[in-house]
């Protein structure tokens, strides 16, 4: 009787290393999967970023050219480190790159786009995260593809990378400007 209660702990042991063993071979985190993928992107009316910078619109979504909307903040440490990305994303032919700062002060805003660079051709205000909520923001940044018909073809969680633009952004892209 006394054996079992040493090999108790050894066996929660085993068990225990199974479990996170098996973890490393789960997707990575940011591959979450979200509801809206392959469906219309919401339709939400926000508030321009300031009188400097147009807002965007449901119907700018459904305008018949793809959409990258990123989702950022300019207290977000991530989402410095992919200004030079966002530069590159801008420069991509037949895209149009939108910004939605989540829970930010447009002065902040400001400020951190003066200092990182404006990739983005319009800018909208999401103050009390509403609209993230909407869109199934789980934190910033965050960047979706949008096909020329409003509907969603990529969200990607993080800050991007010169592969992941490589490898899933652009794919995404190209993948929504062919479809009909």
């Amino acid at each position: 009787m006394n054996r079992w209660i040493y090999l108790l702990p050894a066996a929660a042991f085993v068990v225990l290393a199974g479990f996170l063993f098996k973890s490393l071979w789960s997707p990575a985190p940011s591959l979450v999967p979200s509801a809206l993928l392959n469906k219309p992107a919401p339709r939400l009316a926000l508030p321009a970023l300031d009188e400097q910078t147009r807002g965007f619109t449901p119907a700018d979504l459904a305008a018949g050219h793809v959409s990258v909307v990123n989702v950022f903040a300019s207290w977000c440490a991530p989402c410095r480190t992919e200004a030079p990305q966002l530069a590159e994303l801008a420069k991509v032919p037949g895209i149009a790159l939108y910004g939605m700062t989540q829970k930010d002060k447009p002065a902040a805003t400001r400020a951190f786009l003066d200092e990182v660079g404006n990739p983005f051709s319009r800018i909208v205000r999401d103050d009390d995260g509403r609209a993230s909520i909407e869109w199934g923001v789980y934190g910033v940044p965050e960047t979706y593809v949008v096909d020329g018909k409003g509907i969603i073809r990529l969200k990607y969680v993080g800050p991007l990378s010169d592969d992941v633009l490589k490898d899933q952004v652009v794919p995404a892209i190209r993948a929504a400007q062919a479809s009909p």
